[in-house]
This record gives structure tokens, sequence and C-alpha cells, in this order.
């Protein structure tokens, strides 16, 4: 089996790296680690925090299954923590792994010169007007009009991505064995001239939103990737075709996760 690392930029990290690839050459382990970027791994240790686990999802894809190791706090997608490596090593070399398979966000972006482009995101789409004043975006679900919104902005999140930004705007957690889609408001402005739907919708795989976008320009979130946008006509969104597949060797439920990132540390 091939593994891939996508480390967080400190020395500790990289410390916690050469202490788990010595681990494994004393192990006599099968695995071999990839020389370079055009070479296709099995397996992606992510080691750092969520933000370096997203930044390993996009450079390998959907291919591969994913591993965390979280240097840091506790991290919603990290399973392991660096003095639980040696108890890594022996589960990576003797046990079959659940794989955990998590829905994405598939995004359509049209401009309007009539180029698309084609996107997704594990966690979530943001959408915000680029010099941070008002957004306004016309809200359509499976072609019919639902809003025109107001305000900060807008958020399409998977499962996993309910528990980020979306959750920060009290939107609800969804557990990834929902295959679905949220839609949630950030700041919108309410008052007897403008009105929106002021909450979270959960909307099923088979259905999509549709934001048509009023503002020249636009910035563009899509996980850690953030760019300006100018003469966006459209953004369609939906539960993507593929998932992103994680190896759990620690038997951590969903809830549990959900505990450990909000409750109990």
């Amino acid at each position: 089996m091939k593994i891939a690392t996508v480390l967080r930029n400190d020395d500790y990290t990289r410390e916690v790296e050469q202490a788990l690839k010595e681990k494994l050459q004393a192990a006599n382990s099968p695995f071999t680690f990839v020389k370079g970027p055009a070479e296709q791994p099995d397996m992606v240790l992510s080691i750092g925090g969520d933000g370096t686990l997203l930044e390993a999802v996009h450079q390998y894809g959907i291919e591969p299954s994913y591993v965390g190791i979280h240097t840091g706090h506790l991290g919603f997608y990290a399973d392991w923590r660096p003095e639980e490596l040696d108890e890594f090593v022996e589960r990576l070399m003797n046990d079959e792994p659940l794989i955990a398979e998590y829905p994405t966000v598939q995004c359509r972006i049209s401009t309007r010169e009539g180029k698309q482009y084609e996107k997704w995101a594990l966690n979530e789409m943001v959408l915000r007007n680029a010099n941070l004043s008002t957004l306004v975006s016309c809200v359509y679900i499976n072609g019919d009009e639902l809003e025109t919104f107001r305000g900060d902005g807008l958020i399409v999140s998977s499962p996993s991505g309910s528990t980020a930004y979306n959750k920060a705007v009290d939107g609800a957690i969804v557990h990834p064995s929902i295959e679905a889609i949220q839609l949630s408001e950030i700041a919108s402005i309410n008052n007897q001239a403008y009105r929106t739907i002021n909450s979270s919708l959960v909307l099923p795989k088979h259905h999509e939103v549709e934001l048509i976008v009023m503002n020249p320009e636009i910035m563009i979130g899509l996980d850690r990737e953030q760019a300006v946008w100018r003469d966006v006509r459209s953004i369609r969104c939906r539960v993507g075709p593929d998932k992103v597949k994680f190896a759990r060797y620690k038997r951590l439920t969903f809830w549990g996760r959900v505990r450990n990132s909000f409750i109990s540390g």
C-alpha cells in the first residue's frame, strides 16, 4: 500500500511525521511512502488540523482513503493524537479499517459570458460580496423561486461541513449518512422592506439550489480555497456524485466526534 502525507507547516508536525515513518520502518511494515505529487497513493495521512485534511482531499481527490492525525486540539476529522502513534501503527499493520464515506457539495458556476466551471467541496461553498457590503442573490430550489436574499452571505454545506461554518450561523448538524446539502444564511437583512426565510434549509439528494447573483464581484469559498469572481450569473449546488473515504481504525461514531469537538474536548 502506498501512503502520502500532507502536513501542517510547523516543526512539531514534521517531527510527528518523522516519528511515524520510523515506527513503520521498525515494524517492517509493507507500506511505502510516495515520492512525489505525481504518484497516486492508496491512503493519505493528514497530520495537522481540519484545514490540513481539506488541503489533502483537494490535493489527492476521491480515490484514496484518508486518516487524520491531529497536532493541536482534537479536530473533527482526526482520529489520532501524536501520543497514540504506537497504537495507530499496530492497528494499521493488523486491522481492516471501517471505511466511512462522506458526501460532497457539487457546484456549477456560470458566468454572464456563458462559461461554466465545475467545482466541489467536502465542507462547504460560501458566497459573499467581494467588498464585504450586502450580498444580493435570488434563491431558487428546483427552478422555483424561494426568496431574494440580502445580507452578508450564503453557505451551502455538506453533512460533515454542517459542523463547520454552518454551525457557527446556527445551522443544523446533519449526519453524513444522510445524502443532503444545507443552505444557511449569514446575517440576513429582515425588516419591513426585505424578508428572507431566515432559517437553514436541508435539501435531499435529488434537489438543487440555484443562487442568481446580482453583485458584479463576489467572493466564493470552496473549503480552504477563496477567490474573487467577476460577472458570475449563477451558482448551482447539489449533492455531489462522489464521496470522500475515511479509513477508521478507531471506532468513534459521528456523534462521538460532535461531542468531542464541541462538548467534552
